[in-house]
């Protein structure tokens, strides 16, 4: 396992990478620990550097520093930078997980294995990685998601939250109909759209939620 040589990465720890590359599939198959933990630990470590970055190198207001420090950050994100890093095919999966290696997973593991390098190589050595493999999509203005629903939904999973569209207004003839939908997240209304369709009216919602959310 080699993949963070490049970096110039070398885990004292490596009962800690081997944790990082776990998950719980196989470790319950096998009874041991899996990345869970550390993706915990690899989570907040990833929001404090790139939060730091944002702070340092741009004059963006906090609301706009959180919706791009989160389009960063998302699942989405994640799972590419592994790609990029080259781990995918060192994950541990147990036999009833094999054939779903998704992108859920293969996010959380490179939380984990920033939670590793934390750990065992300290909070510089984990800033200089993530300026390396994350930082190169910010400059370069990378967009992750393509629509808000994506991001509002891969936002709230974090908290295994459900997200519902309700439609509460429908007006005008039917060739120019304006639609309003409110997104409700756990029962509680974050947020409203209008629009000319009910797709373009659950963006906008989904936007408005967005927004809040991040903050």
């Amino acid at each position: 396992m080699n993949f963070l040589e490049k970096y110039g990465i070398k885990i004292n720890d490596g009962k800690l990478l081997d944790i990082a590359l776990t998950h719980s599939s196989y470790s319950n198959e096998h009874e041991c620990e899996n990345y869970e933990r550390l993706e915990y630990l690899g989570d907040a470590v990833l929001q404090v550097i790139i939060s730091e970055y944002l702070y340092k190198t741009t004059d963006l207001p906090e609301g706009v520093m959180s919706k791009t420090r989160a389009s960063y950050v998302c699942e989405k994100a994640c799972a590419e930078y592994a790609k990029k890093v080259g781990y995918i095919p060192y994950i541990k999966l147990g036999h009833g997980q094999m054939n779903n290696l998704n992108d859920t997973i293969v996010a959380d593991v490179f939380e984990a294995i920033l939670g590793a390098i934390y750990l065992d190589q300290g909070f510089m050595t984990a800033k200089k990685y993530i300026h390396e493999v994350i930082i190169p999509y910010i400059e370069e203005g990378y967009q992750f998601f393509d629509d808000y629903k994506t991001a509002l939904q891969e936002m709230v999973q974090t908290d295994k939250k459900s997200v519902e569209y309700r439609l509460v207004k429908e007006d005008g003839p039917a060739h120019d109909k304006t639609f309003e939908v409110d997104v409700v997240i756990d029962d509680i209304v974050y947020g409203h759209g209008v629009g000319k369709s009910k797709k373009e009216a659950e963006q906008n919602a989904a936007y408005d939620a967005f927004s809040k959310c991040a903050k």
